[in-house]
């Protein structure tokens, strides 16, 4: 498999968005260390520091998706990309909790510009049949370059000095600037007007794209199970060895890297989408349930339930990301693909804060009931979805019959 799409608008995307998720690999990796021991922030700090800047990301989301519609997609992501880079050279200058709040806040805001200028720019730059599997390749490269970026990263971890991590900041500030100089080759794309009446930010009063939203946010809750609850599932409930945690998260990522732009063939319009959301609800579900009697069985049998778990798990996650992406791209107006790739990832977020505590209190404290519990919610949330793109389809205007052809 090839590890960038063919050459064109999506290949110089993939290239860009590789080059920038090394450095974000290695951030993501000594964030944690970095803030503890080389900055001096507690624990409490650095986790209260995070929900805020994760709430200022979400809060900013859609209008700067808003700003990439009206001035351009490029030009927000460059600016974006730039603002990264600073802010993360700023880190470095970072000393107490204070001066941490506003970096973090800063750079969450630079972070909801680029996300929602670069949905607008797949929108613009790219053929409508084609984003669905743009999307698919810059989310198999996001994988390849933080794993790459985590090993990296491992050589600052083994140094544990305030060099050493200095250095990774350092590296993720220059990625940032080689992903900026890299969409320099993408041509610009022109700013779209803003319609002469009505609100601006539509895709706040769209209630059926907002309920899928809310659907497909709930359902993104399920990257916490093997991020968050399989791991303290293995170590304190099943008798299988604690190595069994990283070949659980193996298995994801290769398989996301090697899968993922084939999974979404079949999800570009919007039936198909919708189709593909409802079989990652039913196929997440089995998941939860392997992983569930994977407690209390011999290591063997233990091993080949949550490898198996696994398995079943990522599929439906491949399923579930293509149908986000040809749902939020099939419903939103031509005008506003930035505010609403912005509002959709609100959705994402949204499942990101409140995946923690919900996996951790079902699956982890609940055991096996509140792993069955889960299942169930999530067989519901794929079950839902295809109701809720009938209404937002039905709620959208008539799209206007094609002027007739002259004849003779």
């Amino acid at each position: 498999m090839r590890l960038l799409p063919e050459p064109g608008p999506a290949r110089t995307l993939a290239l860009s968005t590789l080059v920038n998720t090394v450095g974000r690999g290695t951030w993501l990796t000594v964030s944690a260390l970095f803030l503890t021991r080389s900055v001096g922030l507690t624990v409490a700090q650095v986790g209260l520091g995070l929900t805020v800047t994760a709430l200022v990301s979400l809060v900013a989301s859609t209008p700067m998706g808003y700003l990439a519609d009206r001035y351009g997609p490029r030009g927000i992501q460059l600016t974006a990309l730039l603002a990264s880079a600073a802010c993360t050279a700023a880190l470095i200058a970072v000393r107490s909790f204070p001066t941490f709040l506003v970096v973090g806040m800063l750079m969450a805001i630079a972070d909801a510009a680029s996300r929602g200028a670069r949905g607008a720019l797949i929108a613009g730059a790219v053929p409508a049949e084609q984003r669905v599997r743009t999307r698919a390749w810059l989310r198999a490269v996001t994988n390849v370059g933080i794993s790459v970026g985590a090993v990296v990263a491992g050589f600052g971890l083994a140094a544990d000095t305030r060099a050493g991590y200095v250095a990774l900041i350092l590296l993720d500030c220059v990625t940032y600037l080689v992903a900026a100089a890299i969409l320099l080759r993408l041509p610009a794309v022109p700013p779209v007007p803003a319609p002469a009446h009505g609100p601006r930010l539509i895709a706040l009063r769209d209630r059926p794209f907002l309920a899928f939203t809310v659907l497909d946010g709930l359902l993104s809750m399920h990257f916490g199970l093997i991020n968050i609850a399989l791991p303290l599932w293995i170590a304190d409930h099943t008798t299988a060895p604690d190595w069994l945690v990283s070949a659980c998260m193996l298995v994801n990522t290769v398989i996301v890297v090697l899968f993922q732009v084939r999974a979404s063939r079949g999800t570009e319009d919007l039936a198909g989408a919708a189709r593909a959301a409802r079989r990652a609800g039913g196929v997440i579900a089995v998941a939860c349930g392997l992983f569930a009697v994977s407690g209390g069985v011999a290591t063997p049998a233990a091993v080949a339930l949550l490898l198996a778990g696994a398995f079943v798990h990522v599929i439906g996650e491949l399923w579930h990301a293509a149908a986000g992406w040809g749902i939020s791209f099939g419903l939103a107006p031509a005008h506003a693909q930035g505010q609403y790739q912005g509002a959709y990832g609100m959705g994402m977020q949204l499942g990101g804060m409140i995946a923690p505590v919900v996996v951790t209190t079902l699956a982890v404290g609940w055991g096996v009931p509140g792993w069955l519990l889960l299942g169930a919610l999530f067989l519901l949330l794929g079950l839902l979805v295809p109701p809720v793109v009938a209404w937002a389809r039905r709620s959208r205007p008539a799209e206007p019959a094609p002027a007739p052809v002259p004849v003779g």
